[in-house]
């Protein structure tokens, strides 16, 4: 979704503070419409995953502490206990939170970098699997009757968002593709 690509460059200028509340809020929203996922990862020994989308200048600590789960967001470097690390692209952690991809196949292509307690990864993918997440549809759930327009609205414009990066990419190819290509070499 090129709308969550621009959402994260807009947020790489803010404090993690400022987003604290939309993060609590998300949170929130998964709980109560996923809470098979939480209650299956309520046999693990309280696990905290770091998440660090490369693409994005954050990284978002998971707790999934059974009577309080927390979801923060953190500058790099800002240390953080966690007993493993989920490293890759942005849309690939959404696409794999979504079902929309195999973990295993991002882990072996090396998309997808895990270190620490690879049990408890294993398990929190487990536990995702098991459920359908729709994020965009989750997230907007919170705006009641409202969430139906907004979520035109973002459809909308992820398409138009999409056709811009297509046009561009082409532009792109016809302007500097001849200066990339390597010369023709003369037959003799």
């Amino acid at each position: 979704m090129p709308s969550l690509l621009l959402a994260g460059i807009a947020a790489a200028p803010l404090s993690p503070y400022w987003l604290q509340p939309g993060l609590t809020i998300a949170l929130g929203v998964m709980r109560r419409r996923h809470p098979d996922l939480f209650d299956r990862l309520s046999s693990l020994d309280d696990p905290t995953y770091l998440i660090d989308p490369v693409d994005l200048p954050l990284v978002f600590v998971l707790s999934l502490n059974p009577d309080h789960p927390q979801l923060s967001a953190r500058r790099h470097g800002d240390g953080a206990n966690t007993a493993a690390t989920i490293r890759g692209p942005l849309m690939a952690l959404i696409d794999l939170l979504q079902g929309r991809v195999d973990g295993d196949a991002l882990f072996f292509s090396r998309a997808l970098l895990i270190e620490g307690d690879v049990g408890a990864v294993v398990a929190l993918r487990n536990a995702v699997e098991s459920v359908e997440v729709d994020l965009l549809d989750d997230l907007l759930s919170v705006l009641g009757p409202l969430a139906r327009p907004a979520g035109q609205a973002i459809r909308l414009g992820n398409s138009l968002l999409a056709r811009a990066a297509r046009d561009l990419a082409a532009l792109h190819t016809a302007v500097l593709g001849p200066a990339l290509r390597p010369p023709n070499k003369m037959e003799d």
